[in-house]
């Protein structure tokens, strides 16, 4: 009697667990059902933010990849402009230059006048220098001075009195004339049989010659003024 009442306890705890238990499935799997909709809606809208902001940084890494390209190539024409700017100034003498080359040092010539004798045949004048210049520049000078005046396309080298003028500026002896080139192709010239080197000392002149490893020449230091003269404007040819 005891055993049945106790199976009978047993059955109805069963059939009450199992009645709990349906009902909490049941309505969990409604809660499911019923919220699966929205929570797919939601997901979807996610996706669609997330591609959004994606294709917007890979739009904006187009972008900034255009303006890094076109940044590069400014500093690159920049760069090349400078460059451009930095011959043209040494081609025009305006910017201080150092290199090898040689050192001349003209005088006057230290022999007592003979009498009768025509004073100017002791001194240095402007033709000489000229010439001197000019064999330097045969010889492949890049860049020349006197007594520190740069010698430009323009400079005149002429007579003032007992001075020679070299950019409107009088200067006197002793002459430094510095030149920078290959030493030995610049004393070579200078040294030529029957050239001018040769002719000044015939003259009693003093001169002195110094190659050297490194030397300084300065800027020129005056107006470069164009008054006739203006560029002409380059026209591109079209090929036909």
């Amino acid at each position: 009697m005891e055993k049945k009442s106790t199976f009978i306890s047993i059955a109805a705890v069963c059939l009450v667990l199992g009645m709990m238990l349906a009902i909490q499935f049941k309505t969990t799997q409604s809660y499911q059902q019923a919220t699966l909709p929205a929570r797919i809606n939601e997901l979807s809208q996610q996706l669609n933010t997330v591609t959004e902001e994606r294709d917007a940084l890979a739009e904006e890494v187009l972008i900034l990849r255009e303006k890094l390209k076109n940044s590069r190539d400014y500093d690159q024409a920049m760069l090349d402009l400078q460059e451009e700017l930095q011959r043209a100034s040494m081609a025009a003498c305006m910017l201080p230059v150092e290199g090898p080359g040689i050192i001349v040092i003209l005088d006057d010539s230290k022999r007592i006048l003979q009498p009768g004798e025509n004073p100017n045949n002791l001194l240095i004048h402007d033709i000489d220098i000229l010439m001197l210049i000019n064999e330097l520049k045969a010889s492949g000078a890049e860049a020349i001075s006197i007594n520190g005046e740069r010698i430009t396309a323009m400079t005149e080298i002429r007579c003032a009195g007992t001075m020679i003028l070299v950019n409107w500026n009088k200067i006197s002896p002793p002459f430094e004339i510095r030149a920078i080139g290959n030493p030995d192709m610049l004393e070579s010239g200078l040294m030529i049989r029957g050239g001018i080197v040769e002719m000044l000392k015939v003259g009693g002149m003093q001169v002195n010659i110094q190659k050297m490893e490194k030397i300084s020449i300065p800027a020129y230091n005056g107006k470069l003024k164009f008054k006739y003269s203006t560029p002409v404007e380059y026209k591109e040819e079209k090929a036909e």
